[in-house]
């Protein structure tokens, strides 16, 4: 990717001495405590209550802004793609009438807290609604690479911008829709909502690669296919035939890697946004 001349986000902090604690939420470390669930025949929230009492409580943790003279280079690197999202979603929502307020987006080491709870590296990187924000440890950016084989600039930005498109999700009331069936739903269907959820979020991760692109020309050659690659490595029937050896349908909540690379590449080829209906609708 081409970032030498992009700015850096004004909507980033870098946060330290969060402690250890676990979660279960949106993102790649959700995913893996349903998998430990399915491989000990346990309830996934009872995993992630033993995860939780076993790591401890929390740390007072420290925030600051991040400026070029703290961070390191995916810390820069993370801020330019937030900037990017910025830049192409103002546009968007510009010709939908709308006004666009940014996420911020917190990054951490190994634990931290957020408005909807603790939070840990395991998890991978997540959209909190209740607060607004990204959250991302970097390292995850390794385990993408060592553990799941991706490698190159554009996966760790497809990551970012597929939490960036929960947030669109959010803003235009996509996600209140989705949770407020939660309670009317089994929970076989509401997984099936869910997958909803993610596609589209992959989806707008695309379309915000099409107009990144076409605004300031920042792709390079194979780029795309990395994103195509992360997508694919992140699908639920991968993950859970890595996880426990077989694979469960009804426990999808992310999507097949087949899907997720079409959704992904759909919002791509078309950068319209009203293509992106993934049968939850668009407003």
């Amino acid at each position: 990717m081409r970032l030498d001349d992009e700015r850096l986000s004004d909507n980033v902090e870098k946060r330290s001495g969060g402690g250890t604690r676990t979660l279960i939420g949106g993102g790649i470390g959700g995913v893996i405590v349903i998998v430990l669930a399915l491989l000990f025949k346990q309830d996934p929230n009872q995993v992630n209550q033993v995860l939780q009492q076993v790591q401890g409580p929390g740390q007072t943790e420290q925030a600051e802004k991040l400026t070029k003279e703290n961070a390191s280079a995916i810390e820069l690197f993370s801020s330019k793609i937030l900037a990017s999202t910025e830049d192409v979603w103002q546009e968007e929502f510009k010709n939908m009438n709308m006004r666009y307020v940014p996420p911020k987006m917190a990054l951490f080491t190994d634990a931290t807290t957020s408005g909807c709870g603790a939070a840990e590296s395991a998890m991978g990187p997540f959209y909190c609604p209740a607060d607004k924000m990204v959250y991302l440890d970097v390292s995850f950016f390794n385990e993408l690479e060592q553990r799941f084989g991706v490698k190159g600039d554009f996966a760790k930005a497809y990551v970012i911008a597929h939490e960036v498109g929960h947030h669109v999700q959010n803003l235009l009331g996509i996600s209140r829709k989705v949770q407020a069936m939660r309670n009317q739903l089994s929970e076989k269907e509401y997984n099936k909502l869910s997958v909803k959820l993610e596609l589209q979020a992959d989806f707008l991760a695309g379309l915000w690669a099409n107009h990144a692109q076409k605004m300031r020309n920042i792709l390079e050659a194979g780029d795309i296919e990395s994103g195509l690659n992360a997508a694919s490595a992140v699908g639920d029937d991968k993950l859970q035939q890595a996880g426990t050896g077989r694979v469960v349908p009804d426990a999808f909540t992310h999507g097949t890697s087949e899907q997720r690379m079409y959704w992904f590449k759909k919002g791509y080829d078309t950068g319209e946004l009203s293509q992106g209906d993934t049968g939850i609708g668009l407003r």
